[in-house]
């Protein structure tokens, strides 16, 4: 009895222990992503891609094992690559495995620009043997051009075998009327306020091309008494900028219920943040949520952090955990976007992010 009274104290020990040496971590981590997407590869290795982290014309990519201690494994697309784009601006890059092969859908400013348009931004899609490339356009050109400009691109494996490609049409000419641009204007700060809008439509299944018309899923609200209103048109009535965003989609099957999560406001300025809307399709209709936004800055509360958005989502590495991936940025970063992980979870129907966070924790 005593030996094993000895035994049980020695395992008490080491547990105690090994729960004082866990591996932990804190935001912001130790990445300059801007836009930053998490793949996990078939193996369970984590890769993250992003906008900016130094890479000239292209995407950089980083690497992990547990999604605290990231290696850099260089830039691994190049706009020159014998399709590519050349030297323009790219970014918000997502990457999907496929049959063996990993996909690589970005934003870019296409280099046909007869009209010499300011914002000629179009999606592509580069190809690639492992995740680290190098990713090559699989054509010249890009998926489709719906007449306007297009970033942010998020795709949807559905589960009847089709593919989606979700994306916001740009600010970029696109004056629409509110009762928010009618405020601005009677006060004399803006004539027309720009917005962007969320959409999706059927892929082809080797991203080649479009099936069909796009369907609008989402966009800022009209009235001034839509409870989304408050949140979703800070940048105007903080008199930001005259734009409002709708951008930055993801979209996820919970149960019956696809949730789409969504970043609004200036992605530059403090106001950036993050609501979701549901569905019972792929292609809507979107309902907005009701506890919206869920991942907004924290310097109200004392905290440092501002600009939390354009997240994607991945599973801790013993799939249990889901985890929200964002940019955002803190006092001591400055402008620099840097990236955060925080727990989230969908709980009857209601989704919720734990963060921003920015203190010590175990690590997930």
């Amino acid at each position: 009895m005593k030996r094993f009274s000895l035994l049980g104290i020695a395992l008490l020990l080491i547990t105690a222990l090994n729960a004082q040496t866990g591996k932990t971590y804190s935001n912001p981590l130790d990445v300059q992503f801007g836009d930053p997407y998490i793949l996990r590869t078939a193996g369970g290795q984590y890769f993250m891609y992003g906008t900016g982290a130094g890479a000239k014309d292209g995407f950089a990519a980083y690497s992990s094992d547990n999604l605290v201690d990231w290696k850099r494994e260089g830039q691994v697309y190049f706009g020159n690559n014998k399709n590519g784009w050349g030297a323009h601006s790219y970014w918000a890059p997502e990457v999907y495995e496929r049959n063996g092969k990993y996909y690589m859908f970005y934003s870019a400013h296409w280099k046909v620009n007869p009209d010499n348009e300011e914002e000629n931004f179009k999606i592509g899609v580069a190809v690639a043997d492992q995740p680290t490339g190098p990713f090559i356009d699989i054509q010249d050109k890009p998926i489709f051009d719906p007449g306007y400009p297009i970033i942010d691109a998020n795709v949807l494996f559905a589960a009847n075998g089709k593919t989606y490609l979700y994306y916001s049409r740009c600010c970029y000419k696109h004056p629409v009327e509110s009762d928010v641009a009618k405020w601005a204007r009677k006060k004399g700060w803006y004539q027309e306020i720009e917005e962007s809008w969320v959409y999706g439509v059927e892929l082809k299944t080797d991203f080649s091309g479009v099936i069909g018309e796009p369907v609008l899923l989402l966009r800022p609200p009209v009235k001034m008494n839509d409870p989304q209103a408050g949140w979703e048109s800070l940048s105007v009535t903080s008199k930001e900028v005259n734009r409002r965003w709708t951008e930055g989609s993801f979209i996820f099957k919970e149960g019956d219920t696809y949730y789409m999560m969504y970043s609004a406001n200036y992605f530059g300025g403090k106001n950036y943040a993050v609501g979701y809307a549901t569905s019972k399709s792929p292609l809507g209709p979107f309902k907005k949520a009701a506890n919206n936004p869920v991942l907004q800055k924290n310097t109200a509360k004392g905290g440092i952090v501002t600009g939390t958005g354009h997240n994607s989502i991945t599973w801790s590495p013993d799939g249990k955990t889901m985890l929200c991936v964002y940019h955002g940025r803190t006092s001591k970063t400055g402008d620099e976007r840097v990236v955060f992980i925080d727990k989230m979870k969908v709980s009857k129907g209601i989704l919720t992010v734990e963060g921003p966070t920015t203190q010590k924790q175990p690590a997930p």
